[in-house]
């Protein structure tokens, strides 16, 4: 009967041995996995263990528009923290981006970044990509939109609540008539800042249409209006890269108009110090492509969203020759 008793004690002892031994053995292979995968994630620049993940931004930006290298560099930064692979396209043309969504649905990526300049454009080709499950947040421009087209998210500025600012600001300056130069038809965004200029601006509010693809037609159709119209006291441009053509068609006009502008770059925050721009509005594209990038891989994660339907506002922010000297460095390398 000890006998008995003592070999079931002993098989126990061995049952417990060797399941533990198993335990420990599944226990080690997942602990081993993950760190595998953590080792992966931080050879890869990552903060973060979860799977590589595509995410694809595409974008209304024209050639040589440097407030989309900033949005970029934004995006880029959070993906190499979030163990993401970001993929960028662009056109300025609505059909040609919605091409490019369509190009990236069929990469099956695993969520997307889109603005909506043109809204009508791209309204199908975004509503295709959430019927596919790839979870979209839109940026920069469509605001309105993004919601009706079923976005996680929007991340930019209110165009009309800039344009106000603009309006409220350059009222305070004592302006008279000021010129907003609209530099791509048919962007929505666009016509929303000037219809905002116009709301608050206690003056006589002008549009001016140029093509923004060609700088010296740009110069050229400012330098005939400035000189033609000599009333005009402020030129109010819709991006960082105009405000500089327009300074020069000023000084060529022999007008006294002071230049402002919607965005910042390093050569905006330059002409801010030395004085030839009055002020800048800065809606932070660095963080616009910063937090879509980054909202995309917590809702991935973490089913999380921003906004509760409401836009994410990052601007407007109004930018004086005071702050010019603190924005400079950022600018400089590419982040404001």
């Amino acid at each position: 009967m000890e006998r008995a008793n003592t070999g079931r004690r002993v098989l126990g002892a061995l049952l417990t041995v060797a399941i533990g031994a198993t335990i420990a053995g599944c226990s080690s292979t997942g602990g081993l996995r993950a760190e595998q995968r953590a080792k992966e994630a931080r050879a890869n620049g990552s903060a973060v263990d979860t799977p590589r993940w595509k995410i694809a931004m595409v974008t209304h930006a024209g050639a040589g528009d440097t407030f989309w290298d900033i949005v970029q560099k934004g995006a880029k930064q959070a993906a190499a923290k979030d163990n993401i692979t970001f993929l960028y396209s662009n056109s300025d043309q609505g059909k040609d981006q919605a091409q490019l969504v369509q190009t990236a649905i069929d990469q099956h990526v695993d969520g997307l970044v889109v603005t909506l300049a043109k809204p009508e454009a791209m309204k199908d080709v975004v509503l295709k990509a959430e019927k596919a499950g790839i979870p979209v947040v839109t940026i920069n421009s469509g605001s309105a939109e993004s919601k009706e087209y079923g976005a996680l998210a929007h991340i930019g500025q209110d165009e009309t609540i800039a344009g106000q600012a603009v309006g409220d600001e350059l009222t305070a300056r004592g302006k008279k008539h000021v010129l907003c130069v609209l530099h791509e038809q048919g962007n929505v965004g666009h016509e929303q800042r000037c219809a905002g200029v116009k709301s608050t601006f206690k003056g006589t509010t002008e549009n001016l249409y140029v093509n923004g693809t060609n700088m010296p037609d740009v110069q050229s159709a400012l330098q005939a209006k400035l000189q033609s119209d000599p009333s005009v006291d402020a030129v109010v441009t819709l991006g960082a890269p105009f405000a500089a053509t327009a300074a020069k068609a000023k000084e060529q006009a022999g007008s006294r108009a002071e230049v402002d502008t919607f965005d910042l770059n390093a050569q905006v925050a330059a002409a801010l110090k030395a004085g030839t721009i009055g002020f800048a509005v800065d809606q932070q594209p660095y963080l616009q492509g910063y937090e879509a990038v980054d909202l995309l891989w917590l809702y991935r994660y973490n089913a999380d969203v921003l906004g509760g339907g409401k836009p994410v506002l990052t601007g407007p922010q109004i930018v004086t020759k005071d702050d010019a000297a603190a924005l400079e460095d950022y600018a400089k390398r590419g982040t404001r």
